[in-house]
């Protein structure tokens, strides 16, 4: 990784500032509080965001509701932008996020951010949820929290070389292997409870398979005593069925003679019925016969008839008349009234329009009351005409009706005399039908004796065919009885089979129960007394080397920061040990620049050999140095050119105050705080 430019929004001392990193080694210079640190720890907060100790309020310039970073740099030849904002509400927190890769631009969450940058840099996976550990010992730490870690008790400092060393992983697979073998031992004395009840088990089932046994022993007989039964009961339903043969032609001749029976019925009904229609018929013949008719009679009364419709049809036409007078006397009648109504209100003549008197007037309706009276006389004396004709006209009709009636009869009379031939020999055709119908009659009770004759040689097989009914009621009664017990027997086999098969199972499930708790011993063995040790003695070797190596590193850089003879190493806990004429010297007695040293050469060493540990991280190219000569004399502000030369890293960034560091860099970037801003000075 190397760092490109850097842009600050509100951040600290800072308001809008843009700072550009180049290649090699660069110094942050200027006074104390002029603004350094914060570039660092902006950078820092590009890349991680918040720490999870560490508050908004520590980074976003006071007064202000929002800030931001926006930092670029690259990895592997990747242009890389990344920009995250805080914002102040109740509490100052991450507002935005966002990642540039070569042009594409992402907006995300903080923690996919974290993710994507530990993606590039290559940082190992445990570390996404850890603290920046490996960041801080690797490129940037602030020189007080080196000093710290060497003033830290040695649990406390052990336990924090190991997180950043990745060794913890150790740890955390002995403390995982003691919880597994506990979880084994428990689950190893509930599978030995399971299994603790297997000898009543295997014990059951022997029983259980015994009395089974004697079940398959007992269904044979059953089943045989079932198939004697079927058999037995089949024989009577054949014997029931033959006699049911017999018993069926029996139901057909009885059937024969109650159709006979009927036939005959309905032949002796046939036969009364014509004997009444030819009673009837002679009654009818003797009542035509005992009655005269005489053709010249009817003949007179025809014409009589005649004589009186003409009449008749003379006096309808006289009412007629009369009744055309009357209407035309009512119609001159109300002519007239209407015409008296009209004068009496007549003022002027509508002809001549001259004035008409009353005299005039009075004389007209005289007229016209003379010809109403005369009229209505005249209609008086027509009705009483029209009444005369009309009583009249109803004796007439009384007359003319009782002659109607005389020749109706003699007219059905006649037809009657003119029908007796037909009645006769109707007659005659039913008493032949009779006289067969006779014969048939004694035809049908012939047979219906020799039908009566059969029916009781059959009507024997009907009582045997009830008995053959009850006993194979009694047989069907034994079969279902015999089937019900085979049934039974058959269930209660099945029941013991699944019970034996259930054991078997349970059985086969509580040895390979045994079994598993015989590999559970095993792992629990193997884990307890092999795999544990291993795993302590690869980490006591891991930590073996990696402190050898520290050792090493941390000789090789604190001997050219102190020109004074001194034989330093780190301890089994990693502390350091300085002597000197083999006496150890505390490290709180030392000079401050000798304290320095120690802190630097540490910090140095460690990076060594997280680099060389963690080979494959991107942050190899690129180390930041906070105040490293803080203490240090002329002498040994001397030999950090050494020191800065033996690092050969491609990109340096020291932050420092100390003018003469300034002969040791490649560049310089100055800064000044003005009225609470800091600046880059040009």
């Amino acid at each position: 990784m190397l760092l490109k430019k850097i842009k600050l929004n509100n951040i600290r001392s800072y308001e809008n500032q843009e700072i550009t990193f180049p290649v090699g080694s660069t110094l942050l210079s200027g006074d104390i509080g002029s603004g350094k640190t914060s570039i660092l720890l902006a950078i820092e907060f590009a890349l991680f965001g918040l720490q999870p100790t560490q508050r908004g309020s520590s980074l976003l310039r006071n007064g202000t509701l929002f800030g931001g970073v926006e930092m670029d740099f690259e990895v592997d030849g990747r242009e890389i932008t990344v920009e995250r904002t805080l914002k102040k509400n109740k509490a100052i927190s991450q507002d935005y996020c966002s990642i540039t890769i070569d042009g594409g631009k992402k907006e995300i969450s903080v923690m996919e951010l974290k993710n994507i940058i530990l993606d590039l840099l290559n940082y190992p996976e445990e570390f996404s949820k850890k603290q920046n550990l490996l960041y801080k010992f690797t490129v940037y730490t602030p020189q007080e929290e080196m000093k710290q870690i060497i003033l830290q008790d040695s649990e406390t400092r052990v336990n924090t070389l190991r997180h950043v060393f990745g060794i913890d992983r150790y740890k955390t697979i002995l403390n995982n292997i003691a919880l597994l073998t506990s979880k084994l031992r428990e689950e190893k004395r509930i599978k030995e409870g399971i299994i603790s009840n297997i000898d009543e088990q295997k014990l059951l089932l022997n029983k259980k398979e015994n009395e089974l046994e004697a079940k398959h022993y007992n269904l044979t007989s059953i089943e045989k005593e079932f198939f004697t039964r079927q058999e037995e009961r089949n024989k009577i339903r054949e014997e029931r069925e033959r006699i049911l043969e017999k018993v069926e032609e029996g139901k057909k001749i009885y059937q024969d003679i109650e159709k006979n029976k009927i036939i005959i019925s309905g032949k002796m009904e046939s036969f009364n019925n014509n004997q009444k229609i030819i009673n009837k018929l002679k009654e009818q013949i003797k009542e035509v016969q005992e009655k005269s008719f005489s053709e010249s009679e009817m003949i007179i009364l025809e014409g009589k008839i005649g004589a009186k419709k003409i009449e008749k049809e003379g006096m309808n036409n006289e009412i007629i008349s009369i009744l055309s007078e009357v209407s035309l006397l009512n119609k001159k009648n109300t002519e007239n009234s209407l015409l008296k109504s009209k004068i009496s209100e007549i003022y002027v003549c509508p002809t001549c329009l001259q004035e008409v008197r009353d005299n005039y007037k009075d004389n007209i309706i005289k007229k016209l009351n003379y010809e109403l009276h005369e009229d209505n006389k005249k209609i008086a004396e027509l009705e009483d005409s029209k009444k005369n004709l009309s009583d009249k006209l109803k004796i007439f009709n009384r007359e003319v009706a009782e002659l109607e009636r005389n020749i109706q009869e003699m007219r059905i009379l006649k037809l009657k005399n003119e029908e007796v031939k037909d009645k006769i020999s109707h007659i005659e055709e039913l008493e032949q039908i009779n006289e067969n119908i006779k014969k048939e009659v004694e035809t049908s009770e012939n047979l219906l004796l020799s039908l009566g004759k059969s029916f009781l040689d059959y009507k024997k097989f009907g009582i045997e065919f009830e008995e053959k009914n009850i006993q194979l009621e009694a047989a069907l009664k034994m079969e279902r009885f015999a089937e019900i017990k085979v049934a039974e027997l058959k269930k209660e086999i099945d029941f013991f089979s699944r019970q034996v098969e259930e054991l078997k199972e349970k059985i086969k499930e509580t040895e390979k129960i045994q079994s598993q708790i015989n590999y559970i011993s095993e792992v629990e063995n193997w884990l307890s007394q092999n795999f544990s040790v291993l795993i302590s003695i690869i980490e006591k070797n891991v930590m073996i080397k990696l402190r050898m190596e520290f050792s090493k590193f941390f000789s090789q850089w604190f001997g050219m920061l102190v020109s004074e003879t001194f034989n330093v190493r780190v301890s089994d806990d990693f502390t350091p040990v300085i002597e000197q004429q083999d006496y150890e010297l505390d490290y709180n007695y030392m000079s401050g620049g000798e304290r320095t040293a120690i802190a630097l050469a540490y910090r140095l060493a460690l990076n060594q050999v997280i680099n060389s540990l963690l080979s494959k991280i991107k942050t190899k190219d690129v180390v930041i140095l906070d105040e490293p000569t803080d203490g240090f004399s002329d002498k040994q502000l001397d030999k950090m050119r050494d020191v800065l030369n033996q690092l050969n890293i491609k990109q340096l960034i020291i932050v420092s105050h100390e003018q003469k560091i300034e002969a040791f860099v490649e560049n310089i970037i100055k800064f000044k705080k003005e009225n609470g801003i800091s600046k880059v000075e040009f």
